[in-house]
């Protein structure tokens, strides 16, 4: 029904920058809130960003000031702007999309690695 495609993960090192971009396509009514997270290895998947349609946004502490999160309401894609990047981010990071009106969904990307090593 719904397909998400991220791409913009690599490898680069500390306090270096990257750009997440994460792509909807399908049957799609209306895509409400967007958001990014991420899965260190041992450790559980936790909510890094949030967008909502009219652009209100909401970070983790930890990203606060570094990452920032906005959407193309017209080409159905949310990004991820990673600045001043540190080690600790490294994780694999996962696009989510709520996606529906009465009845609402969420659909999840494939998951893309983010590796910040010298």
């Amino acid at each position: 029904q719904v397909h998400l495609v991220e791409s913009g993960g690599g490898l680069v090192q500390p306090g270096g920058s990257l750009r997440l971009s994460c792509a909807a396509s399908g049957s799609i009514i209306r895509i409400n809130t967007m958001g990014w997270y991420r899965q260190a290895p041992g450790k559980q998947r936790e909510l890094v960003a949030t967008v909502a349609r009219d652009g209100y946004q909401m970070y983790t502490d930890s990203v606060k000031g570094r990452f920032t999160i906005s959407r193309d309401n017209a080409k159905n894609t949310v990004y991820l702007q990673m600045n001043s990047l540190k080690p600790e981010d490294t994780a694999v990071y996962y696009c989510n999309v709520n996606v529906g009106v009465v009845r609402r969904n969420d659909y999840w990307g494939q998951g893309t690695q983010v590796t910040v090593s010298s």
